[in-house]
């Protein structure tokens, strides 16, 4: 997930904010049509010269969007392919999910304009790629990369769930100002606090919209967990080493990673259900001009701190 958010950081200010009652955005999945058309009609081995004509030529403007610095080049994708053909076969899984999700989506999306009306609605796309993201951003919207999203099985089982949570939690990021400081949020200008709250309002919107968070999993590590977790997580809130917490892979099972998107869960759901006008709560979780004052009136260091005595 990291080179999404750093993508979203570099792309914002592309659109406007749209009101609920406005046109939602196109959500596309045609390029994943297009792509396993080629696929087959070379048994799963389509060249180069096939994959440049048939299908990057011939898609969505967000696909020529995300060839630059995702898939490269038609010659790297078909390397890419011959090499993990068994991540392609199993991106069909996900591929005939998409009219389903596509209908979900316009749900979630809809959703998300009714809870913050100043919402910008760039359209999704949904492509394939070489395994090398998830997703991204450009001028032609929010990206999804789904050989990649459907590989990530320990999110939901559920590939169509997986789909619809990540990319409630994805679209939430494009409502988010930090984007405006046009940097990479592991560069060391920003604190552990800092961007785990992006990811965990991130996480709070994908529930209020689509019914879940996008990572389970570190619920479920968690579970019984959470003194532990949260005791570590206040003695780093204010490290700009972000490595213990954030964008350092999928870990292990004894450690997961990106534990930070949990805890920045737990501390804006926490301000969330303290606030008494939860449309407000929103907005300042989205800007989120203050970490610290967010942290302070969360509650959740007061909660922390009895367990650490």
């Amino acid at each position: 997930m990291r080179q999404l958010i750093i993508s979203l950081i570099l792309a914002v200010g592309l659109w406007q904010p749209a009101k609920a009652d406005e046109s939602l955005p196109e959500i596309h999945i045609s390029d994943v049509e297009l792509f396993f058309r080629v696929y087959d009609a070379a048994n799963g081995s389509p060249s180069a010269r096939a994959l440049q004509t048939d299908y990057l030529d011939a898609g969505s403007d967000g696909l020529r969007q995300f060839i630059p610095h995702r898939i490269i080049s038609a010659t790297e994708l078909a390397d890419a392919i011959s090499k993990h053909r068994d991540t392609y076969e199993q991106a069909r899984t996900c591929a005939v999910e998409l009219p389903d999700v596509r209908q979900r989506l316009a749900a979630v999306l809809e959703k998300l304009g009714e809870i913050y009306p100043e919402a910008r609605f760039p359209p999704i796309t949904m492509v394939i790629g070489r395994g090398s993201s998830g997703g991204t951003t450009g001028r032609a919207g929010v990206l999804i990369g789904i050989e990649t999203v459907c590989g990530a099985d320990w999110l939901q089982a559920d590939v169509g769930d997986r789909l619809v949570h990540l990319i409630a939690h994805e679209y939430a990021h494009v409502q988010q100002p930090i984007v405006e400081s046009s940097g990479n949020p592991s560069d060391g200008q920003f604190t552990v606090l800092q961007v785990s709250l992006v990811e965990g309002v991130a996480e709070l919107l994908a529930e209020l919209t689509s019914g879940s968070i996008s990572n389970v999993h570190l619920q479920r590590y968690a579970a019984g967990r959470e003194r532990e977790i949260e005791r570590a997580f206040l003695d780093d809130i204010n490290k700009t080493d972000l490595s213990a917490w954030l964008y350092n892979g999928r870990g292990t099972p004894e450690r997961p990673g990106d534990l930070g998107y949990w805890v920045g869960y737990r501390i804006a759901k926490q301000f969330y259900q303290r606030s008494p006008d939860k449309r407000a709560a929103i907005r300042e979780l989205i800007a989120a001009e203050d970490p610290q004052d967010i942290l302070r009136r969360s509650g959740w260091v007061e909660r922390v701190r009895p367990a650490i005595r």
